[in-house]
């Protein structure tokens, strides 16, 4: 599971991809050999709208609709699988999912050229992932899967709509300090984690389920909204990166590289969503 890992491909990088597909778009449409052509076909050529990005094989906000919705698709039929069609299986499959969604972030994340059957098999196998954990936790918590949804979509639709409308903006100095903020996050995660797999703590989360000293509110609380935050933040990164893609004219194929950082970004949201979720539950 890549959590956060936004490929970058700013602006540029897209000039300088783009560079390549920036021949005529038009050529000379009046060959010298072409003596046959008269002048109301001329007029009728020149008369036509100048070609826009589709025609031109550049990336599009449609181009980029469309390939997040076919990664979203696959995250739905992988967690389908153990869902549907082997519950028994669930646990080992959401280990693989896993493991192998953590290994194919990396890869597609470090790629230079985007590889839709790379960024696709991200999507199922993440599937899996969310498929079994979302199991496990159901089984426990009624509805939990029904509110996480409810709670990513909802920051996604307010983050889109904030940064329409000018409100936010992936800046530098806002950069720097988000990746400050996700490296702090990643390394208490990682120790979290050790606490739990060395047995140091009995806690079904570790540390976030101690409340903070002198009061009854979970310390998961204020990590779980501390990392909601950091994913919205993400959301706007990916925005940002598709709105200069799209501006500087990038190749149709890093519409995929959208797709998959968009992908990235929704299910880090939906696992901070139930993972909060479930600790809120769990200490009522």
């Amino acid at each position: 599971m890549a959590i956060g890992g936004n490929p970058v491909f700013n602006g540029k990088n897209f000039r300088t991809a783009a560079r390549g597909n920036n021949s005529a778009a038009y050529g000379s449409t009046a060959l010298a050999g072409q003596t046959a052509m008269n002048q109301q076909q001329l007029e009728h050529l020149y008369n036509q709208p100048s070609a826009g990005p589709a025609d031109t094989g550049r990336m599009t906000f449609d181009d980029v609709i469309v390939k997040t919705v076919a990664t979203i698709g696959m995250v739905l039929v992988g967690a389908a699988v153990p869902v549907f069609l082997f519950p028994s299986l669930a646990p080992l499959l959401m280990i693989v999912g896993l493991i192998g969604g953590f290994v194919l972030g990396l890869v597609n994340s470090f790629k230079r050229e985007p590889v839709p059957a790379l960024i696709l098999g991200y999507g199922f196998l993440e599937g899996l992932f969310l498929g079994g954990i979302t199991m496990f936790l159901e089984a426990q918590f009624p509805n939990i899967a029904m509110q996480a949804l409810i709670g990513t979509l909802s920051v996604f639709a307010v983050t889109l709509l904030l940064f329409k409308n000018g409100k936010v903006r992936a800046t530098p100095k806002a950069m720097k300090i988000f990746m400050i903020m996700l490296i702090g996050y990643a390394l208490f995660s990682l120790v979290n984690l050790g606490l739990m797999v060395f047995g140091v703590s009995d806690d079904p989360w570790g540390l976030r389920s101690a409340d903070i000293p002198g009061t009854n509110i979970p310390f998961g609380l204020v990590i779980g909204v501390f990392a909601i935050g950091l994913a919205a933040f993400s959301l706007v990164i990916d925005f940002t990166m598709i709105s200069e893609g799209v501006r500087n004219g990038a190749p149709r194929k890093y519409s995929w590289t959208a797709a998959f950082g968009l992908t990235v970004t929704l299910v880090w949201l939906y696992i901070e969503f139930l993972r909060l979720i479930a600790i809120l539950r769990g200490s009522e």
